[in-house]
């Protein structure tokens, strides 16, 4: 399946972690999504449920879904990283999947995309990452897999300017950004499209959508993955930064990424529901 500008994607954290897979897929194809985003840890506790690969393909299939992405590919940007001591205290199960588990997973359930995202630091700059990017592009190619670049307010890659930047020194052809009102809104200047406008729009490869009051968090990356609002219920300018999205000519399947403990606490198929019915009343103000 190719996904497109017409196609929502559930994003995996938009539903309570301790979803099944099964019941992952069910909540999707029942709000009516045509992709999905897969976390390793999702993958892997599927696996551990007694699925095969070819079940879980299967499975995919048979709700008519496709994997948007994989998120996240963190272990790429330059410097050494000491793996163990970040998987012992790795309480949201990201450290412990690298790329070759990631590529492995990509390979099995056909994804179309790697979400990468600077979550280790460091004292590098734009050209190092702009290597860095590139190889992981590189290596990623060769598993058919897109690479957007997701720029994170408190990272190194803080905004979308820098994010672009990356990308564009980088200039591989499977590389591209993504863009999350959250972050944007939250990267400090929330008004401001004329960086988007700037990016042509066949580099805009993921577009995630979620919505956050107009007062700024005192701790941002606990608001990040636990206050999250539905599309439509803040403050973000969904429908500004839409239009220049297509203005653009932005074709990226829109997902819908809303960490949100109160939205968690409806169960999966609620949440889902309620996530795309938020999205498609946002869609329906910018067509």
């Amino acid at each position: 399946m190719t996904l497109g500008g017409d196609d929502l994607v559930l994003c995996a954290g938009t539903l309570p972690r301790e979803t099944r897979w099964t019941d992952r897929l069910a909540a999707a194809a029942r709000a009516g999504f045509t992709g999905m985003s897969v976390w390793a840890r999702d993958y892997a506790a599927a696996r551990h449920d007694g699925w095969s690969d070819a079940d879980l393909r299967a499975q995919l299939a048979d709700h008519g879904l496709a994997v948007a992405e994989l998120d996240p590919a963190w272990w790429w940007t330059p410097g050494d990283v000491d793996v163990a001591a970040l998987v012992a205290i790795d309480d949201m199960e990201v450290f412990r999947y690298g790329e070759a588990e990631m590529f492995a997973i990509a390979d099995a359930l056909g994804a179309r995309s790697i979400n990468a995202a600077d979550v280790l630091g460091g004292r590098w700059g734009v050209d190092d990452a702009a290597a860095a990017f590139a190889g992981l592009c590189d290596r990623a190619a060769e598993h058919g897999l897109l690479v957007h670049l997701e720029f994170l307010p408190w990272s190194r890659i803080a905004d979308l300017t820098t994010a672009w930047e990356v990308v564009r020194r980088a200039g591989r052809p499977n590389g591209g950004v993504a863009v999350d009102a959250w972050h944007w809104y939250r990267s400090g200047t929330p008004s401001d499209v004329a960086t988007v406008r700037a990016i042509p729009g066949d580099k805009v490869l993921a577009i995630q959508l979620d919505d956050a009051p107009a007062e700024r968090e005192p701790k941002l990356m606990s608001a990040t993955l636990h206050e999250r609002l539905l599309p439509g219920e803040g403050a973000i300018e969904l429908t500004t930064l839409l239009g220049a999205l297509r203005e653009i000519g932005a074709t990226a399947p829109i997902g819908v990424e809303v960490f949100s403990d109160t939205l968690h606490a409806l169960g999966p198929f609620d949440a889902a529901q309620r996530a795309a019915d938020a999205t498609r009343a946002v869609l329906a103000k910018v067509r």
